[in-house]
């Protein structure tokens, strides 16, 4: 797979780095990756993926640009207010980098479409701030074999994990929390969406390129308050009912 002089210039920076260079950058342009969720995580994944040169993105998103969403989803713009996500998400994206093949599909990932909506896919990026889209998502993935980056946030604090086999999410959060908060009832500090956006954008590059050690099995926690972030073990549960 050849680069032409507009990408071999577009992607210098990376061409330079030891852990990813020609190899690496031949293996984004070749990925697909599937972002489930175009809100505060999945937005700024998107640009980062995108600016990374991955060569193929799949937004999956039924909801519409609402003027909320500008304070933390900075891949949209007021003129985009009432649009669907992912379809607005495409067009900014197709704008930043046009060597990137944008997909999209303007509907709710389910049990019943997930495998469907991941086919093809190398690696999906879950931003979604709902359990059951979470839990239909993960169990496609482990069906399918396929690495799922999962980023979550709210409030002041998020966090970043990595999923491929066992221990799958389903370990790490087994039934919907009795207590579940969404960022619509206790509110998000908009750049935190861009922390943690551009942390599971990292592991998705470093996942694809082979660079580093990702976060598979383990739980990045940062609390953006206190400035400060740990990393945790997810254990395999053998009662899970996706992965057990």
């Amino acid at each position: 797979m050849s680069f032409s002089d507009d990408e071999i210039e577009r992607y210098a920076r990376h061409l330079v780095l030891a852990e990813i260079g020609g190899p690496g950058q031949q293996r984004l342009k070749a990925a697909r990756v599937a972002i489930v969720g175009m809100g505060g995580v999945g937005a700024p994944a998107a640009l980062y993926l995108a600016a990374a040169g991955v060569g193929a993105l799949r937004l999956i998103d039924h909801d519409v640009v609402g003027l909320s969403n500008l304070q933390r989803q900075i891949i949209f713009a007021e003129a985009d207010v009432g649009d669907p996500k992912a379809e607005a998400g495409a067009a900014r994206l197709g704008a930043l980098n046009s060597h990137v093949d944008v997909e999209t599909a303007s509907e709710r990932l389910t049990p019943t479409n997930a495998a469907w909506l991941l086919d093809g896919c190398d690696l999906v990026l879950d931003g979604t701030d709902d359990f059951e889209t979470r839990f239909a998502t993960n169990a496609a993935c482990v069906a399918a074999g396929i690495p799922l980056v999962s980023g979550a946030l709210g409030r002041w604090s998020g966090q970043v994990g990595v999923f491929a086999g066992r221990p799958c999410y389903r370990c790490l959060v087994p039934e919907t929390p009795p207590d579940a908060e969404t960022c619509a009832r206790v509110g998000v500090v908009g750049a935190l969406a861009g922390v943690v956006g551009a942390m599971t954008a990292l592991e998705a590059i470093k996942l694809i390129t082979g660079a580093g050690e990702a976060l598979t099995g383990r739980l990045l926690l940062y609390d953006g308050l206190a400035g400060t972030a740990r990393t945790v073990g997810v254990a395999a549960d053998p009662a899970c009912p996706v992965c057990g």
